[in-house]
C-alpha cells in the first residue's frame, strides 16, 4: 500500500505521546523527517526509528521527499507555519485550535486550497464512532425531541510558570485549549450552529488568560446548550444530550484513548437505562483519513469551513468575556 510520507514540525509531547505512535500504527503513513529549533530533533528521530531530522522547519519543507506535515506548534504559531508548508506545496495536519482567530483560519484553509494541498485541524476526538452512534439514537426519537446539550473539559493544570497553555501571546487559555472541543461537539452532536452566545470567564491577573470559561450558546433549531472548561477543575472530558423522553452521556468524549479506546455511551429513559461500550483507535482513525484523503485527492469529512466555522464560535465567546455581552452571530 502507497504511504504518505509524514514530517513533523517540532518534537512537542503530544506528537510524541500521540501522534507519532498513531503514524506507526496507520497503514497508508509513515512519519519520515521531524523538526526541531530546540536541538531535539535528531534525539527523538532516534527514539521512533524517524529517518530523517532536521535542525529547522524550512530544511524539513524544502526536502521533495516529504508529502505532508503535522502541526503541534503553540496556537499563535499555527498560521505561519501552516502558510509556509503549504507554499513549499506540502499538505497540512494542523493542531487546534486551528489559529486565533476565523480570520486567519479561513486564510489558512484558502491558501492551502490555492496552493493545491489538503488541510485539516486535528480534533482526533470525532473520528471515534461513538459520537455517529450518539447521532443515530437521536434521530431514532428514542430521547424524544432535543431540547439541551451540555459538554465540558476541564483538567488541573500542574505547570503554570513557562507554559504556553499560560501565555496570551501565545495564544494560551482554556477556552482556547479545551473550550474548543466542547464547542466543537455542541456544534458536531446538534447539528446546528449558534446564533448567540454568552459567556464569563475568570481570568488570572498574574497571567492573564481565561482559567475557567461558562458559556451559554442559543442553536438556530432552538436547542439550548452550555460548555465549561477549565484547567483548575477536576478532569471532565464529557457531553449530555438531553431529550423530552430520555437523555444520553457520553463521559468519555474527548480523551477515550485514556480508556484504551473504549467510548461509552449512557442511554437514560423511562424504559430503563442501558451502556453501550465501542472501542477505537482515534489517533490512528485520523491520520489514516487525512492520508486516505491525500492519496485519494479527496475532501476531509471535517472541512476547512467547519474549522473557520468554530473558530468564529471561540472569537465570539472571548468577544463576550471581555465585553461582558450577549454576542449575536447572525
Amino acid at each position: 500500500m502507497k504511504k504518505v510520507r509524514w514530517g513533523i514540525l517540532s518534537t512537542a509531547k503530544i506528537a510524541q505521546k500521540s501522534l507519532i505512535p498513531a503514524f506507526e500504527r496507520a497503514q497508508n503513513a509513515v512519519v519520515a523527517g521531524i523538526a526541531s529549533g530546540s536541538g531535539k530533533a535528531e534525539e527523538t528521530a532516534a527514539q521512533f526509528n524517524i529517518a530523517k531530522s532536521y535542525t529547522s522547519y524550512e530544511d524539513m519543507l524544502q526536502d521533495p521527499e516529504i508529502d505532508a506535515v503535522y502541526i503541534p506548534l503553540p496556537n499563535h504559531l499555527h498560521k505561519k507555519w501552516t502558510l509556509e508548508a503549504a507554499n513549499h506545496g506540502k499538505h497540512v495536519l494542523c493542531e487546534k485550535p486551528a489559529s486565533l482567530t476565523a480570520d486567519e483560519t479561513k486564510e489558512m484553509v484558502e491558501y492551502c486550497r490555492e496552493k493545491k494541498v489538503k488541510f485539516m485541524e486535528a480534533f482526533m476526538y470525532q473520528f471515534h464512532p461513538q459520537h455517529e452512534r450518539v447521532r443515530e439514537i437521536i434521530k431514532s426519537g428514542e430521547i424524544g425531541e432535543v431540547k439541551f446539550m451540555r459538554a465540558s473539559f476541564s483538567f488541573s493544570l500542574a505547570q503554570w510558570e513557562g507554559n504556553i497553555k499560560t501565555d496570551p501571546e501565545k495564544g494560551g487559555g482554556s477556552l482556547y485549549d479545551v473550550g474548543c472541543y466542547a464547542i466543537h461537539a455542541i456544534r458536531n452532536i446538534t447539528g446546528a450552529e449558534p446564533v448567540e452566545v454568552h459567556v464569563h470567564a475568570n481570568m488570572d491577573p498574574d497571567y492573564r488568560v481565561d482559567t475557567s470559561a461558562f458559556g451559554y450558546m442559543q442553536m438556530e433549531n432552538g436547542v439550548h446548550s452550555h460548555f465549561d472548561c477549565s484547567f483548575d477543575m477536576a478532569f471532565r472530558a464529557e457531553y449530555e444530550v438531553i431529550g423530552t423522553a430520555g437523555q444520553i452521556k457520553v463521559p468519555r468524549a474527548f480523551r477515550p484513548d485514556n480508556h484504551e479506546g473504549e467510548g461509552l455511551i449512557i442511554v437514560q429513559t423511562e424504559t430503563g437505562t442501558r451502556e453501550e461500550r465501542i472501542v477505537a483507535d482515534i489517533y490512528r482513525e485520523e491520520v489514516e483519513h487525512i492520508s486516505q484523503v491525500i492519496l485519494e485527492d479527496g475532501v476531509p469529512s471535517y472541512t476547512g469551513e467547519n474549522a473557520i466555522q468554530n473558530m468564529r464560535v471561540i472569537e465570539a465567546c472571548y468577544e463576550s468575556i471581555h465585553s461582558g455581552k450577549i454576542i449575536k452571530l447572525v
